[in-house]
């Protein structure tokens, strides 16, 4: 008897069935991804008409439910599979309970945040916080300025979203404490425009008013806007100039290409009246005639 004969015979037998068991394994895991990929495509595809941004929050949901699915599928196969080879290469899987105790004690302490990362993403996800293309602010634990961007991925460990500047954001899911939706159902853009204090502020929001009205009008911005821009009045008061607040509800992801347009509308209104916009004594909130946004609440 030749001393390869029992190599070679465990080979042809335990080791042709976990290199089977390998193999299967990393095919089955890609079949799982290769599908996840093809529902979020199709998903993607109802849902958006060509917009990345304006999308139902079903879709959106749906969008990312079904990429933790396929996360989740994809683990345990590869689970399933350590377990069988370890079990055809003739290791006791009872006996390695004792000591995966130990270790799973050790790792507990260590991988705490891991679980509070995962926990935290599974309510993200089943309370609908935000998902696949929603335009978000995200403020974490020591972070002193939020993450701002659209999100591109949900799982249950991690978000990552693609900043204005392109950038790839990822953030732990455990580390997030302030989430503001900027594309939940709608939004709006505020316009603030200083005044000098000696105008007549009853003819600037006549002004404003006959410029909101020709924007709804507008065939090309009347799709993004969900009802005529409406003017609030005076906002704030300085000792030389006054702020008045112009609104606009706008399609989720729209209200900065509104807010655009309705700044470059009401400029050239401004110098139609022969009226002069100054320059802002104090920076408001959302920025003089700049628009701010708030997604619904």
């Amino acid at each position: 008897m030749a001393p390869l004969d029992p190599l070679l015979t465990w080979l042809a037998g335990r080791g042709l069935e976990i290199a089977l068991i390998v193999l299967g394994s990393v095919l089955l895991a890609r079949f799982v991804t290769w599908v996840g990929a093809k529902i979020t495509d199709r998903i993607d595809a109802r849902a958006t008409g060509g917009d990345a941004l304006v999308r139902s929050e079903a879709a959106k949901h749906r969008h990312s439910l079904t990429q933790v699915i396929t996360w989740t599928l994809v683990v345990l196969v590869y689970a399933i599979a350590v377990f069988a080879v370890l079990d055809r290469a003739g290791i006791p899987i009872g006996g390695l309970v004792a000591p995966a105790t130990v270790l799973g004690v050790g790792l507990g302490f260590g991988a705490q945040r891991i679980v509070g990362d995962v926990l935290a993403g599974f309510f993200i996800i089943t309370e609908r916080q935000y998902g696949f293309g929603d335009v978000v602010s995200i403020t974490v634990v020591g972070g002193a300025d939020p993450a701002e961007g659209t999100i591109e991925d949900v799982t249950l460990r991690v978000t990552r979203l693609r900043s204005p500047n392109g950038e790839v954001i990822t953030l732990p899911n455990g580390q997030i404490v302030k989430v503001v939706n900027l594309s939940r159902d709608w939004a709006r853009a505020v316009v603030d425009v200083p005044v000098p204090t000696t105008l007549d502020v009853s003819r600037v929001n006549d002004i404003l008013k006959e410029v909101g009205a020709e924007a709804f009008r507008d065939q090309r911005l009347r799709p993004l806007l969900l009802d005529p821009p409406s003017v609030m009045g005076v906002e704030t008061l300085d000792l030389d100039q006054v702020n008045v607040r112009m609104v606009a509800r706008t399609l989720p992801g729209k209200q900065f290409e509104v807010g655009r347009d309705l700044r470059a509308r009401i400029v050239l209104a401004f110098h139609r009246a022969g009226l002069n916009v100054p320059a802002p004594t104090a920076t408001s909130p959302s920025g003089d005639l700049s628009p701010s946004s708030d997604g619904a609440r």
